[in-house]
């Protein structure tokens, strides 16, 4: 026990800050919410009489905007389309945020975070979200399959250098 040192002195690994000084990266996940959700029924209820396998299209978007020096609003946006050759059976539309709060953290490791780690992390609530909907519209839970954030990230950024853009500028 002796040998593992003192936890309050090595708490700061060497920097000899002042007492209450706040230097060490930080992330965490603030708060999550619904920031907009619209489902659509157009053929109900002849639409539930349809024998044909609808076809999904499902299209996914991932926003961050900052909100102050500290606080991004990361949203992922999803849009579910079902149709059969009789028409449209529903469209879901959600936008699930959340507030993510990054503190002394490199630029690289910040814009990482927040287009591949937040997403992974907000997803299965976003999932849920759109199961509920596609239930509460009167059709079987539509589960969305899990998605690899990271690889998905890591794919973009290395798009992004082969065209000689700015790796993160804009949106991912």
């Amino acid at each position: 026990m002796a040998d593992e040192g003192n936890i309050l002195t090595d708490l700061d690994a060497g920097t000899n800050a002042g007492n209450g000084t706040d230097n060490q990266p930080a992330i965490g996940l603030i708060s999550q919410y619904v920031k907009d959700l619209s489902v659509e029924n157009p053929n109900a209820p002849k639409s539930y009489q349809w024998n044909d396998q609808p076809q999904l299209d499902v299209q996914f978007n991932i926003q961050s905007n900052q909100i102050d020096g500290e606080v991004h609003e990361v949203a992922l946006k999803v849009t579910c389309t079902a149709k059969a050759a009789q028409g449209t059976a529903y469209i879901v539309e959600a936008t699930y945020c959340g507030l993510i709060g990054i503190r002394n953290v490199p630029e690289a490791q910040g814009h990482a975070f927040l287009f591949a780690e937040a997403p992974r992390i907000l997803f299965p609530f976003l999932r849920r979200v759109v199961a509920d909907a596609v239930r509460d519209a009167g059709y079987p839970p539509l589960l969305l399959d899990p998605i690899d954030f990271a690889g998905l990230y890591q794919q973009q950024m290395e798009q992004r250098r082969q065209a000689g853009e700015q790796p993160f500028a804009g949106q991912a």
